[in-house]
C-alpha cells in the first residue's frame, strides 16, 4: 500500500493550528497527523499528515482541497514513503518526553531519563502513540498521580497503540494490566514494547473491536480504565465501558478536543461517573471520572 506523506511548513504556533485543522479533517478515516520541530533554532515546525493508495500531487490538491485557506499561504509537499519505513522516519529526531515521573524516550536517548524517573523506551513501529502527542502526555501524568495515591487491582487500557500507557501504569504499580487495541499489530507492538521495557509479564494484551468481546468479561470488572483514543468512540462505548467497570472506579479519558469535554461528561454522568481532574496540554484535554468514592 503506497503511503504518501503531506508536509506543511511553518511557524511552531500556525504549525500546531494547521495539525490540529487536519486531525479534525481527517478524524473519520484515521489518518496519521503529526507535528514536530524541522529546524534547530525551533522558527520552523513541519505538519505532517500520512495519506494511503494516492499519488502525491492527489495528496497534495486534496489536502488543500479540504484545509482550504486555513493553510493561508505555508507551503505544501509530498513525497512517497518507503514501504513501512514510514514510522521510523516520523520519529527521527524525536527528543525525550517527561511526564510526571515518566520519559518516554528512543534507543539512543536511555541515558536522558532523570534519577528517579521511569524510563519508557518506544522504537519506531506500526502503531502509535510515543508520549509526543499532547494526549498521551496528559495520561501519562494522570496515571503517575493515581497510582502516588492509590492502588488498582484491574486496569484496562482501551485502544493501547505502542502499548506506552500500559508500559506506565505496570512499571508504576507492578500490577498487571490488560492492554488492548482494534488493530492486531497494534497490539503485537505494545506486547513487544512491554517486553522491552522489563513489563512484559505484567502486560497482556489482545486485539478486540469494542468492549463487546467476552475476554472483556472474564479479566474484569475495573477499577481503573485508560482511553486514549478519539471523543466519538468514547461516546459510543459509555455504556459498554461503564457495565465493565466496578461499582468504584475511575476512567482516563484522553484524545479529546477541548470542545468534546462536555459531551463526555454527559455521556459519562448518565452511568455515574462525575468529573474529579481536568487538564488541558498543546489543546488537548484528559479527562479523569470517579464513580464511588475512589481517592482520584
Amino acid at each position: 500500500m503506497q503511503t504518501v506523506r503531506v508536509r506543511i511548513v511553518a511557524a511552531e504556533l500556525e504549525a500546531k493550528r494547521i495539525a490540529d485543522v487536519l486531525e479534525r479533517l481527517y478524524e473519520d478515516e484515521g489518518n496519521p497527523v503529526s507535528i514536530y520541530e524541522s529546524t534547530d533554532d525551533g522558527r520552523e515546525w513541519t505538519a505532517e499528515i500520512l495519506l494511503f493508495e494516492v499519488e502525491p500531487d492527489e495528496a497534495i490538491a486534496d489536502v488543500r482541497s479540504r484545509i482550504g485557506s486555513d493553510a493561508f499561504s505555508a507551503p505544501v509537499e509530498a513525497d512517497i514513503l518507503p514501504e513501512l519505513n514510514w514510522v521510523e522516519k516520523s520519529l527521527e529526531g524525536l527528543k525525550p518526553v517527561t511526564a510526571g515521573r515518566f520519559t518516554v524516550h528512543g534507543g539512543h536517548d536511555r541515558d536522558k531519563v532523570p534519577g528517579g524517573g521511569i524510563g519508557i523506551e518506544i522504537e519506531a513501529a506500526l502503531a502509535f502513540g510515543t508520549g509526543h502527542h499532547g494526549t498521551t502526555a496528559g495520561c501519562l501524568e494522570e496515571i503517575d498521580r493515581l497510582f502516588s495515591m492509590r492502588e488498582y487491582d484491574r486496569v484496562l487500557d482501551l485502544g493501547t497503540g505502542t502499548g506506552v500507557l500500559a508500559i506506565a501504569a505496570a512499571l508504576r504499580s507492578r500490577q498487571p494490566v490488560l492492554a488492548t487495541d482494534i488493530d492486531p499489530v497494534a497490539t503485537k507492538t505494545a506486547a513487544a514494547n512491554a517486553r522491552m521495557n522489563g513489563a512484559g509479564h505484567l502486560v497482556h494484551t489482545f486485539s478486540a473491536n469494542g468492549m463487546n468481546d467476552r475476554r472483556f468479561g472474564e479479566e474484569g470488572p475495573f477499577d481503573l480504565l485508560i482511553a486514549n483514543i478519539l471523543a466519538r468512540p468514547l461516546m459510543q462505548m459509555s455504556r459498554d465501558i461503564a457495565a465493565h467497570m466496578q461499582p468504584v472506579s475511575t476512567l482516563i479519558l484522553s484524545g479529546l478536543r477541548i470542545e468534546d469535554g462536555p459531551r463526555i461528561l454527559f455521556a459519562y454522568g448518565c452511568h455515574g461517573f462525575h468529573l474529579s481532574k481536568r487538564g488541558e496540554k498543546e489543546g488537548w484535554l484528559t479527562l479523569t471520572l470517579v464513580r464511588g468514592r475512589p481517592q482520584a
